[in-house]
């Protein structure tokens, strides 16, 4: 393969994977790229690696271009093995280059590619390195789309360097997007509704970082390196990220022992009118029980809580979800919470009370299988009263359900 040069001293190092390619439950047919980037600079730099499968003939190739010993650093902006699966193959060919990434990611690449003896630099958001003749600078971007990602910018040239987000899957025979021979916006976009929509929520970190950013060229890490109209892609993320639907309605319903799930309640009303969607309480043991339907057949999204006590949810919530599997609750959002002490099983059987009805109710397994997120949980269970972690916990669970209500996708 020819060299393909994005500025002096800069190259594409990946690989074109142009099979019809299983990934993220979807099949990728027109392939995809895993591109990574040499900087031949006075401390010779690579960014990110290839998939897993291609680990050595991806140090083959680098060594091409160099001689992989004479490597410094090794910048890895997102730990997924289809970017960091190429790291084993790499680090052993080139013992002395340190490991740059955030804290997070350390723990991950150190269990996967067993690297517990390897020296890595730890970045924080506004870090910058300097590799000699080229200066690199970090920012943190958290779930885009996990929590360990960071993009990087080299600030000479103006390349941006951004991992996952602003990707397409296209194995094409040409490497820039203003070669491709057609208008690239499709296939962005899909990318785009695939990989980063369910993410939404965290776009917007990104659009504040590449504010004090003079970005001239995006080098991400699958598909087209973008070096014309770089405003027009980093605009639509903006748009395609920007709440599209008002007027949503929440129903939250609990019952309580010593208030800490009425806390997770209260809690949970203010995530969501912190993103205007307006939220009603009811205590299930103390308000009518009318009143609470005529709510929920209103409202876009309902939650059910419960403190546990003996194994069981408390008060009259029981009766109150015999009502709900008898309505149609169809294209309503259905979710589980409550505080416990021991083992919690008041929220389990909500849960299971929720799945007779025909609304969308969340759990764990479904957002890890359609996002790949592992830091929103459902049902949302609190141990004793919410507090610090918890309280986050029940901000991702609320922010989450927020983003489906708020988005027409």
């Amino acid at each position: 393969m020819n060299e393909v040069m994005l500025e002096k001293d800069i190259f594409w190092v990946g690989k074109i994977d142009d099979r019809e390619v299983p990934f993220h439950r979807l099949i990728l047919a027109k392939g995809t790229t895993y591109n990574a980037y040499l900087l031949k600079t006075e401390k010779p730099t690579v960014i990110d690696t290839v998939d897993l499968e291609f680990g050595r003939e991806f140090v083959e190739y680098l060594s091409e271009l160099i001689d992989p010993k004479e490597i410094q650093y090794i910048v890895i902006n997102h730990t997924e093995p289809d970017h960091s699966g190429g790291l084993a193959a790499l680090a052993g060919r080139a013992p002395d280059a340190t490991i740059v990434c955030t804290e997070i990611a350390v723990n991950e690449l150190k269990e996967m590619y067993k690297l517990h003896s390897r020296n890595f630099l730890v970045v924080k958001d506004g870090d910058i390195l300097d590799i000699g003749g080229k200066t690199l600078k970090f920012k943190e971007t958290p779930y885009l789309h996990t929590e360990e990602t960071m993009i990087t910018y080299c600030i000479e040239d103006k390349i941006l360097f951004p991992c996952d987000i602003f990707s397409t899957h296209v194995a094409g025979k040409e490497f820039f997007a203003d070669e491709a021979g057609y208008d690239i916006t499709e296939d962005f976009i899909g990318y785009y509704n695939a990989i980063i929509h369910p993410h939404r929520r965290y776009v917007r970190t990104l659009i504040n970082a590449l504010e004090e950013l003079d970005v001239q060229m995006i080098a991400p890490s699958h598909g087209y390196i973008l070096r014309n109209d770089i405003q027009k892609y980093i605009d639509l993320y903006a748009t395609l990220s920007a709440d599209t639907v008002e007027g949503k309605k929440v129903t939250i319903v609990y019952t309580t022992i010593r208030n800490s799930t009425k806390k997770i309640a209260e809690y949970l009303k203010k995530i969501f009118e912190e993103n205007n969607i307006q939220a009603s309480v009811f205590n299930a043991d103390k308000s009518d029980q009318a009143e609470i339907l005529e709510s929920i057949k209103e409202a876009d999204a309902v939650f059910i809580g419960s403190s546990t006590k003996y194994a069981d949810m408390i008060g009259n919530l029981e009766d109150l979800l015999k009502e709900l599997t008898k309505m149609d609750l169809e294209g309503k959002i259905g979710a589980a919470f409550g505080s416990y002490g021991w083992s919690g099983e008041a929220t389990e059987v909500i849960q299971d009370y929720l799945n007779q009805t025909n609304m969308n109710v969340q759990s764990t397994s479904h957002v890890i299988k359609t996002t790949g997120m592992t830091h929103v949980e459902f049902p949302v269970r609190v141990r004793f009263a919410p507090k610090d972690d918890q309280l986050k916990k029940i901000e991702h669970s609320a922010t989450y359900v927020a983003d489906l209500l708020l988005s027409a996708i």
